[in-house]
């Protein structure tokens, strides 16, 4: 059986994420990227699952075998992004070049006032989207986070910026609770934020092609959707190296429709949807891909079970 993602320690523990912390807010970024070549060899010698991982998504998607340097590069882009985003948290924007698209279709979705679902995946950097909250502070922004996956992380977030760990709405309280604060959250015109590619253990999949092949993909940001009956627009935050990052926003539905009657084939047809757009970012920017995990052969329980159940399973991170 293959290893759950969620099986996975967090990749680095309190000591390590203080060091590093402390290292890239005192000595500056360009230090702490110099020291993201030692960490990624590290992380490649010693974390043989993610190596691995690595390696097959590469070869799946560039269609040939691929070097050591091509899964190290893949380590160090990842690396960055996670060095990346204290400086976000700490300062926001500041000193990074990020490009933003789709930005005027989302502004005139929240105009209408129904609040916004923005559905990300683990490509590039989810903490990107804070560009929009220091170009538009009048636009609340709520974030799905599972606080009791990535405690080291969480503790990070909330040392830096207490402001926007305040706004975090904990996927690891259970369904009900997570339901109730997003439609909250979009009765009062905020944008609320999660991750729509993993599930967690026993959450209900659906297998759709990716790359060739069939993957799973969770239902349950999509039977929230259908609930909070809020417009939904998928976010990715692509690292392009250096400084920069392209942050896109793209409409995706006016409003989730999963009716009780062929709820599999509508589950399916929205998943199918999602699936090419993530694709189509996967070949932009291979090196973005963050899964580090056997994607594809993820064990998936295909059933679907009644909306409430799939719903206090869910989680966003």
């Amino acid at each position: 059986m293959t290893e759950h993602w969620q099986s996975r320690p967090e990749g680095g523990g309190r000591f390590a994420l203080w060091l590093i912390r402390t290292i890239a807010l005192r000595g500056g970024r360009p230090l702490g990227r110099v020291l993201l070549y030692p960490i990624t060899l590290y992380f490649y010698l010693r974390r043989g699952p993610e190596r691995r991982a690595s390696r097959s998504f590469l070869e799946r998607v560039l269609g040939k075998p691929v070097t050591p340097w091509q899964v190290m590069k893949h380590i160090h882009c990842f690396a960055a992004t996670i060095l990346d985003r204290i400086f976000l948290l700490a300062h926001g924007e500041k000193n990074f070049d990020v490009t933003v698209e789709g930005l005027d279709v989302l502004e005139a979705c929240l105009a209408e006032g129904r609040g916004l679902l923005l559905l990300g995946t683990h490509q590039g950097s989810f903490e990107a989207l804070r560009a929009i909250s220091s170009r538009r502070p009048d636009i609340p922004l709520r974030v799905v986070l599972d606080k009791q996956k990535t405690p080291a992380m969480t503790e990070l977030l909330e040392a830096l910026a207490p402001d926007v760990g305040a706004q975090v709405i904990d996927a690891s309280q259970g369904g009900a609770s997570i339901a109730l604060a997003m439609a909250e959250a979009c009765e009062q015109g905020a944008m609320v934020a999660l991750l729509a590619d993993r599930g967690r253990e026993h959450e209900v999949l659906r297998r759709v092609p990716l790359l060739g092949e069939p993957a799973p993909f969770p239902v349950g940001p999509w039977l929230l959707a259908h609930t909070l009956r809020a417009p939904v627009m998928l976010c990715f935050g692509l690292y392009e190296g250096g400084n920069r990052y392209r942050l896109v926003f793209e409409p995706f539905a006016e409003r989730i429709e999963i009716p009780r009657q062929d709820r599999a084939q509508a589950l399916d047809a929205v998943l199918a949807r999602f699936a090419r757009r993530v694709e189509h970012y996967i070949h932009a920017a291979p090196y973005n891909w963050f899964n580090f995990y056997d994607f594809w052969q993820q064990d998936a329980n295909t059933a679907v079970r009644p909306d409430a159940v799939a719903v206090r399973e869910r989680v966003g991170a």
